[in-house]
């Protein structure tokens, strides 16, 4: 066995995905390998624990006892008990994964649709295979640092989503862009982080790596998020563990229709049943220092149906925003998920900026409560699956007294160097963008700091072109702006054709 290097680490478990290739998609690729990697790192770290403190107890009985473990790992089903195998070798994976789950509250649910007892899938000779390939090497903290495992984890996460295309703007968000939204908002020690859509949970560990970078007590954050999708949240939480970090409170569930992190108070009344006791009674939404997301863009199926009674946790307070585009209702959510000087960093479609109707009416609010500190437009295709530009949203509960009544515009639509898939940010494009946020100034073809007379004059758009002089003699679309309002128009000619589909259906024409 040898000490492993972060590059060797990266290439040895995207060679572990090459063993799969040709027996499931790409796209399911993850779910197996992070699978094995947990259960692997798991096996190798308790068996490090156990052996320090039998040197320490002489004891094997108490060294083994679960109170002295980080984790728990039943009798029979470690890695070792597994390799014991060569026949059905799925089923007794499955038990393994299983067995830890039910031993650990903490990793309830983490090998979610991890299945290896399908032997059509996975017949016993590659099954044979991959595990011996995970044997290349030892995952104890002596051989490979959290750090570095964690390090290596997120590279597959990036690896996977590369590779699964339009399909992995689902669960990631490209480093650099989470680097950029976390710098600008700044997280110091002892600070509350929350993401609503944390996907792997990139955003919450960019934070962490923000206060590393600078010499600071990471561990002082309390980091806090939901996620809807399960598989992505096993990933998540994986992500999380393998970066020493056990105390996150991420939970499972539909952010806008089921949020999780509420204040509450106990109460004495009646349960569902009539019953006398004590219940609990949810007083609103949790607050936090900073707020952080990358939700997904104009989502359909959001739970206006819902909202437009009424949001139960009173996040409408702007408005309930269109059928068809959920991003407003995450924005607001995430308002309501502010302390009073809290500061929010969010990725958004440029429509958000311009769209009239009940989303201009919630813009119009926000603007006239003086929430918007920023409005930071970048360039196109650096998200996957989502080649039209995005924006960042700023917003700030409270401003610094010579920033109210002001919102700063910058256009970074063409801060970007060209990638093979992607176009990417680079430490200097993030620089200058932080600078030109931090410095909140004019800067020419660059930046624009406007009233609020100005906005109002503009019917409460956030239209960057509209503020930032983009240096065109001539009366020239911003190409970015317009696209995006392109895309818009199809996507509302294509619900209007899916309607009249459906009514003439109704009526007895077609099929």
């Amino acid at each position: 066995m040898t000490t492993l290097t972060l590059s060797q680490l990266e290439a040895h478990l995207w060679r572990a995905a090459d063993i799969l290739r040709g027996s499931i998609d790409s796209g399911d690729y993850k779910h197996y390998i992070f699978g094995l990697l947990f259960f692997k790192r798991l096996s190798d770290v308790w068996q490090e624990e156990y052996e320090e403190r039998l040197a320490r107890y002489h004891d094997a009985e108490l060294a083994a006892d679960p109170d002295e473990h980080r984790f728990d790992i039943p009798k029979g089903h470690f890695w070792t008990d597994v390799r014991k195998h060569t026949t059905d070798i799925g089923t007794h994976m499955n038990a393994a994964f299983r067995a830890i789950e039910d031993a650990n509250m903490r990793l309830r649910g983490v090998f979610q649709d991890v299945d290896f007892n399908n032997k059509e899938r996975f017949p016993d000779a590659m099954l044979e295979k991959l595990l011996q390939h995970f044997e290349t090497y030892r995952l104890r903290n002596a051989d490979v640092e959290p750090d570095v495992l964690g390090q290596a984890y997120e590279y597959l996460i990036a690896q996977f989503a590369d590779d699964a295309g339009k399909k992995g703007g689902e669960f990631y968000t490209p480093k650099m862009v989470v680097r950029l939204i976390v710098e600008c908002l700044k997280p110091e020690e002892g600070m509350s982080i929350y993401d609503p859509t944390c996907g792997s949970g990139g955003m919450l560990l960019e934070a962490v790596h923000h206060l590393e970078r600078q010499g600071k007590n990471s561990k002082s954050l309390s980091l806090f998020g939901q996620e809807k999708n399960l598989n992505t949240w096993a990933i998540c939480q994986m992500n999380l563990f393998l970066h020493d970090i056990d105390d996150a409170q991420v939970a499972r569930g539909d952010t806008l229709l089921e949020p999780k992190h509420l204040v509450t108070t106990s109460a004495n009344g009646k349960d569902f049943f009539g019953r006398e006791g004590t219940i609990a009674k949810v007083l609103g939404i949790r607050t936090f220092d900073r707020v952080l997301a990358n939700p997904p863009f104009s989502l359909k199926s959001w739970g206006h149906d819902v909202w437009s009674q009424g949001d139960a946790y009173g996040r409408d307070r702007y408005g309930c925003p269109p059928k068809s585009y959920g991003d407003l209702a995450f924005v607001q959510h995430m308002v309501a998920s502010l302390k009073e000087d809290g500061v929010c960093g969010v990725v958004l479609p440029h429509g958000v900026l311009f769209r009239g109707g009940s989303e201009g009416k919630i813009r119009e609010g926000l603007i006239r409560d003086d929430l918007i500190e920023a409005v930071i437009g970048l360039a196109p295709n650096l998200f996957y699956g989502a080649g039209i530009p995005a924006c960042i949203l700023i917003l700030r509960k409270r401003k610094i007294a010579d920033r109210q009544g002001k919102t700063l515009f910058i256009h970074a639509a063409e801060e970007f160097i060209a990638g093979k898939k992607q176009n990417l940010l680079t430490t200097g494009h993030i620089r200058r963008i932080v600078d030109c946020l931090n410095g909140f100034e004019a800067i020419e073809q660059f930046s624009y700091v406007a009233e609020y007379a100005e906005i109002e004059g503009n019917n409460f758009s956030l239209n960057i072109p509209l503020y930032v002089d983009l240096g065109s003699e001539e009366d020239t679309a911003d190409i970015a702006t317009e696209y995006a309002k392109l895309l818009e128009l199809r996507a509302e000619r294509n619900d209007a054709e899916a309607a009249l589909d459906m009514h003439l259906r109704e009526l007895g024409y077609g099929t």
